[in-house]
């Protein structure tokens, strides 16, 4: 992992390389979580991508702060606001294309970073797709390890949601020190609508509507947490992980792209 401190001609020899900046959150996690989870979670699986592929990757130290206003009401978050957030993406990999990089992944463990990460990088591309055209993309680890984080066996619930089956198997696997099993109890939710995924087991069917934490979950956790163990966490860190170090093999053979309306 590259740190300040370590010399500008190190990383200017690495600009052939993929920039990996794993983004985190501080937010409550029902009563059985640390608030850190997000944050323990991504690193954990950008480390393990790292190992295994250390001449590929310029791993960064993890943005530990996420887009968690909706979290606040139940206290323990600490949160940057969306538009803010926004602007703190571009502000730092626009500190990255300027060092020379061009292949950048944000690697996503907050779903509520999605929204503005995908909104930087809509500004990013006005702001240097006709100049150094980098590529820049944004991946959720557990969207881009597909059916692993979305019902198949071993797990026992349709989908990753928060504080739920999955992120607590995860956290018995990579922390169990920072989990309190005998905390945990199955928050009461909204009732299903058909439309809505207020537990990520209603299919997409291109409606949105965005509630406050405190208005969908009784206690700040969703899906089953009581279903956690540490033996599908380490299931589901291999298939992140693994996911992660297929896309990173792609990603890096990309060629920056020209512009096709002048030819």
């Amino acid at each position: 992992m590259f740190f300040i401190n370590e010399t500008y001609s190190a990383l200017n020899a690495a600009t052939d390389k993929v920039v990996l900046l794993p983004l985190g959150a501080v937010e409550q996690h029902g009563p059985h979580l640390a608030t850190g989870t997000d944050t323990h979670i991504v690193t954990q699986i950008a480390e393990a991508a790292e190992r295994q592929r250390i001449n590929d990757i310029i791993l960064t130290p993890t943005l530990a702060y996420g887009s968690s206003h909706h979290h606040i009401s139940f206290g323990g978050t600490i949160s940057i606001s969306a538009d803010l957030y926004t602007q703190v993406l571009r502000e730092l990999i626009a500190s990255l294309i300027q060092a020379g990089f061009r292949k950048i992944i944000l690697l996503n463990g907050h779903g509520g970073n999605i929204t503005p990460a995908r909104q930087a990088l809509a500004l990013l591309s006005k702001d240097f797709d006709t100049t150094v055209q980098p590529n820049i993309a944004l991946a959720t680890y557990w969207e881009l390890a597909g059916t692993a984080f979305a019902g198949a066996s071993p797990m026992e619930s349709p989908a990753l949601s928060h504080a739920c089956e999955y992120e607590t198997s995860l956290m018995l696997y990579l922390f169990p020190e920072k989990v309190s099993m005998e905390k945990v109890q199955r928050a009461a939710r909204p009732g299903q609508n058909g439309y809505i995924p207020w537990e990520d087991d209603v299919p997409y069917k291109g409606v949105t509507m965005f509630k406050q934490t405190a208005f969908i979950s009784s206690n700040g956790s969703s899906g089953e947490p009581q279903l956690g163990s540490s033996g599908k966490g380490a299931h589901l860190f291999n298939k992140a992980t693994a996911a992660l170090i297929q896309f990173i093999d792609d990603f890096k053979t990309w060629p920056l792209m020209r512009q096709l309306s002048s030819q």
